[in-house]
């Protein structure tokens, strides 16, 4: 059995220290910067909200979307988090104006029996309109991240017409990681902190590839254990293509797609471009190098307040191999946002952004 410690801090409270508690509160933010929450009325952009506000990320916090956030926002005020200011607004100039982070999940959702590439078309041209309002209303914006699907696209398509610099965008692609992690503690029945090392990179999505060769399990490494009678290959190239499923396994449990996990993720991304915690998964980012190019993809990454800077993963062959099979399935669908119009060939991207 283990035994659990508890600590507990009494404080003897006169009006005169409310008041000055009430100050260490006021200052406890990460900024004073606006950020603004793009599709604020859903469940994921309002669960975004309220975490945001809940660790603490900034005083401003405007919420956004076509269908009206004033209920979100109403209830946001009741929470009572203190010296907050918050602005619940359908006008895209009241958004955008003035914001220093945006988060978006302003895309249509993903519904039982769909691939996030059934959402290509038409998520792609919000993420257009997106872009061309990033440009006009907030150019000096620091950081953007993407959370809607297909997020490698949709990301993509925002940095284009946005006009920012690569690592100022970015999307969600840690839900994969945290879905490898979370079916090894299942696996193992260990604490979430015992499995360290779980990376997948590439696609967001049933490309994805997924990386095995530097995750521990409380403290023993996986490879070590595969192949054995306690982790059979077969078990665990089962567990493989149940993390590239992960997403439509929650539509199946709960009747609709994940709304809590990417929500505190996504804004976990922006605590850490505000200069907060350390965000410790893979981050979507723009890729241009000698092997990928012209496209968004997961990669080693890390967020800092100058935006995401990314590396090459490291893996084995065959784990390389299924990075290059995702970033040519991504290829196919950038292709064919060209083929549809909805983003000029390549050679003419620099034209709308300089920085591509």
């Amino acid at each position: 059995m283990i035994a659990y410690k508890r600590s507990f801090i009494i404080f003897a409270v006169s009006f005169k220290n409310i008041y000055y508690y009430k100050q260490i509160i006021t200052m406890a933010f990460l900024t004073n910067e606006k950020l603004t929450i793009v599709g604020a009325a859903g469940m994921i952009g309002s669960n975004m909200v309220q975490t945001a506000l809940m660790m603490g990320l900034t005083n401003e916090i405007c919420l956004y979307d076509v269908f009206s956030p004033a209920g979100v926002a109403e209830e946001m005020r009741q929470c009572a988090f203190g010296d907050v200011k918050i602005t619940a607004t359908t006008n895209v100039k009241v958004a955008f104006e003035g914001a220093k982070y945006i988060i978006s999940s302003g895309g249509a959702p993903r519904k039982e029996g769909m691939t996030r590439e059934d959402l290509l078309a038409g998520n792609c041209k919000i993420a257009e309109d997106l872009g061309k309002s990033i440009k006009k209303y907030c150019p000096d914006v620091k950081q953007v991240v993407i959370i809607f699907n297909p997020a490698d696209l949709t990301g993509l398509v925002t940095l284009l017409y946005s006009g920012l610099k690569p690592g100022q965008v970015t999307t969600l692609a840690a839900l994969d990681t945290t879905r490898l992690q979370s079916a090894l503690i299942k696996k193992f029945k260990v604490q979430q902190s015992d499995i360290t090392g779980c990376a997948t990179y590439g696609g967001h999505g049933e490309q994805m590839a997924v990386f095995g060769s530097n995750v521990k399990v409380a403290g023993r490494p996986l490879t070590d254990i595969i192949c054995t009678d306690e982790f059979p290959e077969d078990e665990w190239d089962q567990m493989k293509r149940d993390v590239t499923q992960g997403g439509a396994r929650i539509i199946y449990l709960r009747g609709r797609s994940s709304f809590q996990s990417p929500a505190y993720l996504a804004v976990g991304m922006i605590r850490a471009a505000m200069g907060g915690d350390k965000f410790n998964y893979p981050i979507g980012t723009y890729v241009c190098n000698e092997k990928y190019n012209h496209i968004m993809m997961a990669m080693d990454t890390e967020m800092t307040t100058e935006g995401c800077k990314y590396k090459m993963p490291v893996g084995t062959e065959e784990e390389m191999a299924k990075l290059d099979a995702s970033y040519e399935h991504l290829c196919k669908m950038r292709d064919e946002l060209i083929t549809l119009k909805i983003v000029p060939a390549i050679d003419q991207w620099s034209s709308i952004n300089p920085n591509l």
